[in-house]
């Protein structure tokens, strides 16, 4: 087994989309970003790339790249999960906190668990999406950001005699 953390954060401006795990969230501002900004995927992507020991998503998709431009975070997730299972690991699960004073996101986290678990092509209850506040510290409304923990299985393989 192998165990992830991923962590992201973007700066909230106004004339943006505000997309996490996938799910539009009706807001007036979104976040500030080379790709579509989705903090929680983005740190979801750097824990499952942490726990493989190999880089981080910079790496991947870095950001001088202008066909990441506005780019679909769950379309790169997708590409993590062909390298994860090309590399022979499974997800075991995956924990991920989203850090926000606004807005309230606890109305988003069952259809952002659908979206990931769907991604990974496994049981909702491998998935967990959790929001909290930093009670007026920190970032303070500024930004939105995301940690994530993965817990990684590799795939036993067959001894041939």
């Amino acid at each position: 087994m192998r165990i992830g953390h991923g962590y992201d954060v973007h700066r909230l401006i106004e004339g943006r989309r505000l997309v996490l795990c996938g799910e539009e969230i009706p807001y007036e501002m979104g976040l500030l970003g080379h790709s579509d900004a989705d903090v929680a995927v983005h740190a979801l992507m750097d824990a499952l790339l942490g726990a493989m020991a190999l880089g981080d998503i910079g790496k991947l998709f870095p950001d001088s790249d202008e066909k990441f431009k506005n780019a679909d975070s769950m379309l790169l997730l997708s590409e993590v999960i062909k390298l994860m299972r090309k590399n022979g690991f499974e997800l075991g699960n995956a924990d991920i906190t989203i850090i926000a004073e606004r807005p309230k996101l606890s109305p988003y986290i069952p259809k952002m668990r659908e979206n990931l678990s769907a991604a990974f092509s496994c049981e909702n209850s491998r998935i967990s999406v959790k929001a909290t506040t930093e009670e007026g510290l920190g970032l303070a409304g500024e930004g939105i950001a995301a940690h994530a923990v993965v817990l990684l299985e590799q795939r036993i393989q067959k001894l041939r005699l």
